[in-house]
C-alpha cells in the first residue's frame, strides 16, 4: 500500500506523472522508502526517469509534504490521488492522467454526466449570454459543467450553471488551488467549490504558467462526456481543448458562427449546434 504523501510528494516532481509514478512504484515494489533511499543510477532504470528527474526525486521532503497536506486539508483542500476512491474516475482513461487532483470542493458520482464548454476570454455580449445559456440549459437537465475559470466563455458557463438552483460545475485551474487564477474570478471559484469542485494537478500555491494553462485542456476534456466550443479563434486557447477531445475520443460540438476556430472545427467534423438550443438534446445522448 502506498503511503498518499509520499505519492503525492513525487507527483509535484516536475515531468512526473502517473504513468511514470506507476512505473517507479512498480519497479521498487510500492517501497516509497527505497524510492526515495535509490541513488540516480538506480532511478534512471525505471522508464521516464533521466538525469534530472532523479535529482529531483533525491530532494524529495515527504515529511515536509505530510504536513502541508494536514495543512491543506484544514484549508478545505483534498488530494486525490490517481485510482483513489475520490479520483474522477473518467481520467483513469487518459494516458496522461494527473497523479494528483488537489480539490476544493468534491466531485461527485452524479459528476460523471459532465460536459466542458470552453471559448474565448472576449466574447461579445450576445456570444457571453449564449455560454451562459447553454451552461444553465444543461445544468438543468443534471450536467455538470466543466471549463477552466477564465474570462469570457468560461465564466459565463460557469454562472449559467449555478444559476440553476441544483447546478454543479467544476473548475480545472493552470495554477494552484489557492492561488486562483484569473484574480478577478476568485469569488466564482468560491462559489463552484460549494455547489461542485475546483481542481488543479500543480502545488495549491503554483502560479499559473502557459504551459500549464495549455496543459489543463487534457484534464477539462478528460473530465467529460463532450466538449463544446461557444466560440474561439483557429489560434485560441480552447482549440487546445477540443484537440485534447478528439485525441481522447471526446465529441467536439460547436456553433456555426463566424470565428475561425469554429469554422475549422466544423470542417474537421466537429458537430453543428444550432443558436437557438433546439438541439442540445444530441449532447445528452453523446
Amino acid at each position: 500500500m502506498v503511503e498518499p504523501a509520499a505519492w503525492v510528494a513525487l507527483s509535484l516532481v516536475d515531468h512526473v506523472g502517473s504513468k511514470t509514478l506507476s512505473a517507479l512504484f512498480q519497479h521498487f515494489g510500492d517501497d516509497a522508502e527505497a524510492i526515495l533511499r535509490a541513488d540516480a543510477k538506480q532511478l534512471q532504470q525505471v522508464p521516464g526517469i533521466g538525469p534530472k528527474i532523479a535529482s529531483s526525486i533525491q530532494a524529495v521532503d515527504v515529511a515536509q509534504v505530510r504536513q502541508a497536506l494536514a495543512d491543506w486539508h484544514t484549508l478545505g483542500i483534498l488530494a486525490a490521488v490517481y485510482q483513489s476512491e475520490n479520483y474522477p474516475p473518467r481520467l483513469l482513461e487518459l494516458e496522461d492522467a494527473p497523479a494528483t487532483l488537489f480539490m476544493r470542493g468534491t466531485w461527485q458520482p452524479e459528476d460523471h454526466q459532465a460536459v466542458s464548454i470552453v471559448g474565448t476570454r472576449e466574447p461579445s455580449p450576445r456570444v457571453a449570454r449564449l455560454a451562459y445559456q447553454v451552461g444553465a440549459a444543461l445544468a438543468e437537465a443534471g450536467v455538470t459543467i466543466v471549463s477552466g475559470l477564465a474570462l469570457g466563455i468560461d465564466t459565463a458557463a460557469h454562472q449559467g450553471a449555478l444559476s440553476v438552483e441544483t447546478g454543479r460545475s467544476a473548475a480545472v485551474l493552470g495554477s494552484g488551488v489557492l492561488n486562483i487564477y484569473p484574480p478577478e474570478n476568485h469569488t466564482l471559484a468560491m462559489d463552484i467549490a460549494h455547489r461542485g469542485v475546483v481542481m488543479s494537478e500543480v502545488h495549491p500555491t503554483a502560479s499559473t504558467s502557459a504551459p500549464r494553462l495549455v496543459a489543463r485542456n487534457r484534464i477539462i476534456s478528460g473530465l467529460s462526456k463532450a466538449v463544446i466550443v461557444i466560440e474561439t479563434d483557429a489560434d485560441g486557447g480552447a482549440m487546445h481543448a477540443a484537440r485534447f477531445a478528439q485525441r481522447q475520443g471526446r465529441p467536439v460540438f460547436t456553433f456555426d458562427l463566424k470565428a475561425s476556430g469554429n469554422r475549422e472545427l466544423l470542417e474537421n467534423g466537429a458537430h453543428m449546434l444550432h443558436t437557438q438550443l433546439d438541439n442540445l438534446d444530441l449532447i445528452l445522448k453523446a
